[in-house]
């Protein structure tokens, strides 16, 4: 006759029994946890950009229809939904949100970065760092260039690369605050510092024209011969032409 190891046995047992304790623990916190209310909301905004929407703006997103976030339970919450809420903000590129353990609402906000400002004949709008348009703040305003005239679409994107260069350089950042796009599609630049004009052409070659320009620029600052230029030719990738 085969006999039972009562050992083995009573072990098994002691082990389910933590197991089912456990899991109901384990429900029963969830529960308990789901059937808080949040203690209230935060917003952090990410990125070395300076503010364009409000904390307020983003808050009155978080908690639905405005009410107080004390009176919202954590298993009411659609976080997935308040994300597309406030990524549908036109200042905002993505933005994470989650509900940390002592219930507090936390939405973590990237803005868009503006890299032009564009002045239309009706209205002013940025470009941002993607190519969208985003709209101007009451806030806060961006040191982007300032660009007039018509943006074509076919010639939409080539601009936009090229109003990524200039943020992306630290010396035309700083340094270029002008851009107009002449009805040819050429374009006019203008310096910060300096009352002369750049010719800049069409966005072909526009790295080799740039590199023309800031080594042109360093050498006229260099002999003090700068101020006497009223016009900066870059069309030829070859050379620099300066007009008295």
């Amino acid at each position: 006759m085969k006999k039972f190891n009562w050992l083995n046995i009573w072990q098994n047992v002691r082990l389910l029994f933590i197991i089912v304790a456990l899991l109901l623990l384990y429900s029963f916190t969830l529960k308990r946890n789901g059937e808080r209310k949040l203690t209230k909301a935060k917003v952090e905004f990410v990125g070395e950009n300076q503010l364009f929407v409000t904390h307020e703006t983003v808050n009155k997103l978080l908690i639905e229809n405005n009410s107080d976030a004390q009176s919202i339970r954590k298993d009411k919450l659609d976080l997935n939904r308040l994300e597309k809420a406030i990524n549908a903000n036109s200042m905002i590129e993505k933005s994470e949100l989650f509900v940390s353990i002592d219930g507090v609402l936390k939405a973590v906000v990237k803005q868009k970065t503006p890299i032009a400002r564009v002045m239309d004949e009706s209205y002013g709008f940025y470009v941002d760092y993607e190519g969208s348009v985003m709209p101007l703040s009451a806030i806060s305003a961006a040191r982007v260039p300032l660009v007039s005239g018509k943006i074509k679409k076919e010639s939409s994107k080539d601009l936009c690369d090229l109003f990524r260069f200039i943020y992306n350089d630290d010396f035309l950042k700083k340094n270029i605050i002008g851009i107009q796009i002449l009805p040819s599609g050429g374009l006019i630049m203008k310096n910060r510092n300096f009352d002369y004009q750049i010719d800049f052409g069409s966005t072909i070659n526009v790295e080799q024209k740039f590199n023309n320009y800031k080594a042109f620029f360093q050498k006229a600052v260099q002999d003090s011969s700068i101020n006497k230029y009223k016009r900066i030719n870059l069309r030829f990738t070859q050379q620099v032409v300066c007009t008295k």
